[in-house]
């Protein structure tokens, strides 16, 4: 077992304020997009350090720089701040404000980490290069990032490799994991919409079912990966939902089914979503209905780049002890539309234990003893690439 977090000291000096930052946060939540009052709070805790604060990337995005004032490499630091559509159960005392709306994955904490780090290098600026900070919006659903982007983040704000964490409830606190390549899945959440023509069940010749394609579709859906895709390949599609039909005895008019679709390669997601559209369509033309296939939200696997990666796992084993720093675990099942940042730049998605239930549970809780952890990985990060950094 390792020593306690070998955290600078000036960085645990900082934890309460991150601390209290998060529990503002905390109390305050805001769904994507809608984060007026996170993203105000970031520009002035920013504007406090003496940085030039840019608003409205992606919405509610911020940026900030801190600038060495000498050739180097630029480093963006990613950190997520919206939060879920759901209750908490909670009793602290800054639990959430807001009925239906929590954070209950933690990215309050991601926001105040980050924060943190800012401070710290504002104070013990980097000997070279520049530190890009981004705060983003709307990661629940995969737009934020891809919004910012649109917006032209990397155009104004060009980085050489990014870099973003998560708290992981699978790891004990003081643990760590990055590996080099797929590291999340990919996510496209479809949506397939089936219009056809009601009628009496006694005479479904005069009709045109819906609820029959429906109910094929369902069952078909599920037959793409193990007939198109290599078995080799890791691939998921699920069908969660099928709405058609009020009563036993009228063929519905319209029918609807929705799902998702998951896997750890950019080539085999693509694959999965045009199986699905074709099947869509052979149905279409075989039943006579009217049938669309939407895709509301998609973001590709996280893909660490290797370098990027190896460095991640030096930076985490220089705060947490290389003993506590897992390169070798498989990938996980979840998705985070900081893909897309990646698919500009090489970098690396870290992941950091804490002791909690599962991310998006109710009884979700950050732990805020892992905010200064945090902000010390991200100021290795930094010291690592851009050089030694003043002061401890």
């Amino acid at each position: 077992m390792s020593a306690k977090p070998a955290v600078p000291a000036e960085l645990q000096t900082l934890a309460p304020e991150m601390a209290g930052w998060r529990q503002r946060i905390h109390a305050w939540p805001e769904l994507g997009f809608e984060e007026a009052r996170t993203s105000a709070l970031v520009a002035e805790v920013l504007e406090s350090l003496g940085l030039a604060v840019h608003r409205g990337l992606g919405g509610t995005g911020v940026v900030a720089t801190i600038d060495s004032g000498a050739p180097g490499p630029s480093i963006g630091l990613r950190a997520d701040m919206d939060a879920l559509p759901m209750e908490e159960d909670s009793d602290l005392p800054f639990r959430s404000q807001r009925p239906g709306v929590a954070h209950t994955c933690g990215h309050d904490g991601h926001t105040a980490a980050l924060l943190g780090a800012a401070k710290h290098l504002v104070a013990h600026p980097p000997a070279r290069g520049r530190v890009v900070l981004i705060f983003q919006p709307a990661e629940e659903g995969g737009r934020g990032a891809a919004r910012m982007i649109a917006d032209g983040l990397f155009e104004r704000f060009a980085c050489d490799e990014v870099y973003a964490f998560h708290n992981m409830p699978l790891l004990g606190f003081g643990e760590a994991s990055v590996r080099a390549g797929a590291t999340l899945q990919s996510l496209a959440v479809f949506e397939i919409a089936i219009e056809g023509v009601g009628g009496h069940a006694a005479a479904p010749h005069k009709a045109t079912d819906p609820l029959q394609v429906a109910a094929r579709l369902a069952v078909e859906i599920s037959g793409i990966v193990g007939r198109h895709i290599d078995p080799m390949e890791p691939a998921l599609i699920n069908v969660g939902s099928l709405q058609a039909g009020t009563t036993h005895n009228i063929i519905p008019s319209t029918a609807t089914l929705s799902g998702t679709v998951r896997a750890l390669s950019r080539e085999v997601h693509e694959a999965l979503l045009a199986r699905l559209h074709a099947l869509c369509e052979g149905h279409a033309a075989m039943s006579g209905c009217k049938v669309t296939c939407t895709i509301p939200h998609s973001c590709p696997p996280c893909v660490n780049a290797p370098a990027q990666a190896a460095l991640a796992a030096e930076a985490l084993g220089e705060v947490l002890g290389p003993d506590r720093v897992r390169t070798d675990m498989r990938a996980y099942p979840f998705s985070d539309d900081f893909s897309y940042m990646l698919e500009h730049w090489p970098g690396a998605y870290l992941f950091l234990g804490m002791d909690s239930a599962m991310c998006h549970h109710p009884t979700f809780r950050f732990d805020d003893a892992l905010l200064p952890v945090a902000a010390a990985v991200f100021e290795r990060i930094v010291r690592k690439r851009l050089g030694p950094v003043d002061g401890p």
